[in-house]
């Protein structure tokens, strides 16, 4: 769902901004491959995920509402859920809100969806927005459909599409209008959340703002945390994260989809694991 339009504030300008360390909450010990702090960035709070791509144990997939097996289109909806319930029945290390969903009845899902290697959501027509995707080897791409052509859905294991761009290699790169966003909400200033990944990969961070930001704040925000290819995702009531099954930032609504991290503490469904493994061979069940 757009996030709300809210009361704008002003912030101090984040360009070469150095990230102040912040807590680190508590998770298990015993790896450290999903990591989730509370930080700052000149003065502007937020909790960041950090997720080690390169571990075996770490698996990343969309958990959707009331358990369904296909996200809400105009054909078929499964709804929208509370997010504790979602919290509750994944048991994973991470849990946070995804991509933007339509107030119509059917709560219709933006953009393509792959968990798993296989289709939650596929339009031929899909080229909205901007799409994260995770290939073999949980190696991280950005694609924004109408400037880089369509992404490979097959070649993906985890893949989900929101916007607006934030960052393009390293560099702040805002053209919402080009990506067919038009919402007022989306285009002025609310609550934020983001997802982005390292220069070299490795790393993916996923970024729950606690004020209210503009794009070209958040943007800013995601180059001086560290990454080099970044995207907005839905925000405003929407915004929720989950850490290691405690709710840390509740959502104002009931949602529709969700991130999911697992890793060695919260390991991930066998039926997950064995889907990853068969990915690795070329067993991608998507098409298009």
């Amino acid at each position: 769902m757009p996030i709300s339009k809210m009361g704008r504030r002003s912030f101090l300008f984040l360009g070469g901004a150095t990230l102040a360390q912040g807590l680190t909450l508590a998770l298990p010990t015993t790896a450290q491959t999903v990591q989730v702090k509370k930080s700052k960035v000149n003065g502007i709070p937020f909790y960041q995920t950090i997720v080690d791509l390169t571990d075996p144990n770490t698996f990343i997939t969309i958990g959707l509402a009331n358990n369904a097996a296909l996200a809400n289109t105009m054909q078929k909806a499964s709804g929208d859920e509370e997010f504790n319930n979602m919290v509750a029945r994944s048991r994973a290390t991470v849990v946070a809100n995804g991509t933007f969903f339509a107030k119509n009845a059917q709560k219709t899902v933006m953009g393509n969806m792959v968990a798993g290697g296989k289709f939650l959501k596929y339009s031929q027509w899909e080229n909205f927005g901007t799409t994260l995707g995770l290939g073999v080897g949980n190696k991280p791409e950005m694609v924004t459909a109408r400037v880089d052509g369509k992404p490979e859905w097959n070649q993906h294991w985890f893949s989900i599409t929101c916007g607006p761009r934030l960052l393009r290699k390293g560099q702040i790169w805002l053209n919402p209008a080009i990506e067919g966003f038009k919402d007022p909400a989306v285009l002025g200033t609310g609550a934020r959340t983001a997802i982005g990944f390292s220069k070299d990969g490795t790393k993916l961070f996923l970024v729950n703002f606690e004020v209210n930001l503009n794009l070209q704040q958040e943007a800013q925000a995601m180059k001086a945390i560290g990454c080099y290819e970044a995207m907005n995702l839905d925000g405003g009531a929407s915004r929720a994260l989950a850490a290691n099954s405690k709710i840390l930032v509740p959502a104002g609504r009931k949602l529709t989809n969700v991130i999911v991290v697992y890793d060695a503490n919260n390991p991930a469904p066998t039926h997950l694991k064995q889907a990853w493994e068969k990915f690795q061979k070329g067993g991608s069940t998507v098409s298009g």
